[in-house]
């Protein structure tokens, strides 16, 4: 039974159009849908929006003006490469709209930088080197901002 969750496909649907036309990326519409193929077929129902099915641990993000995968990956306190792959994506292009699913099970924990902190105490408190911050975290200098948050190995 169609509603405001679902979808109706219709003949020269695709799933790229599909998805852009509800502000989900194809892997996000292909996983509300099991779908293990691009194949479509006319009079198919498709999800549309979550439903309920991720766990409520779960959360998505939508891509705004400005932001990088660096960025996001930061807000969450999970690794680039960690939101790559769970979207599923080669490259670092984001389009503006674009629905990340984000994962909740980082293996990293995050820090808070506080007045007077520099790579190396962090390091020394963490136990972990200068260089892994500095990578774990693409800096490229050491120059650290009250406030900043820092995935720690």
């Amino acid at each position: 039974m169609p509603s405001e969750d679902t979808y109706i496909v219709k003949a020269g649907d695709t799933l790229y159009g599909i998805a852009k036309f509800f502000g989900l990326s194809v892997d996000d519409l292909k996983r509300l849908n099991n779908l293990t193929s691009n194949t479509l077929s006319i009079g198919q129902v498709l999800k549309v929006k979550d439903m309920g099915d991720a766990s409520e641990s779960d959360e998505y993000y939508v891509v705004k003006s400005g932001d990088s995968l660096y960025k996001i990956a930061n807000l969450f306190g999970i690794t680039v490469d960690e939101l790559k792959k769970a979207n599923n994506l080669t490259s670092n292009l984001l389009s503006i709209g674009q629905r990340l699913f984000i994962p909740k099970t980082s293996t990293y924990e995050t820090y808070t930088v506080q007045k007077g902190d520099t790579l190396y105490s962090i390091a020394r408190q963490f136990n972990t080197t200068v260089t892994a911050l500095q990578t774990l975290n693409n800096l490229a200098t050491s120059a650290l901002s009250i406030g900043q948050k820092l995935l720690i190995p």
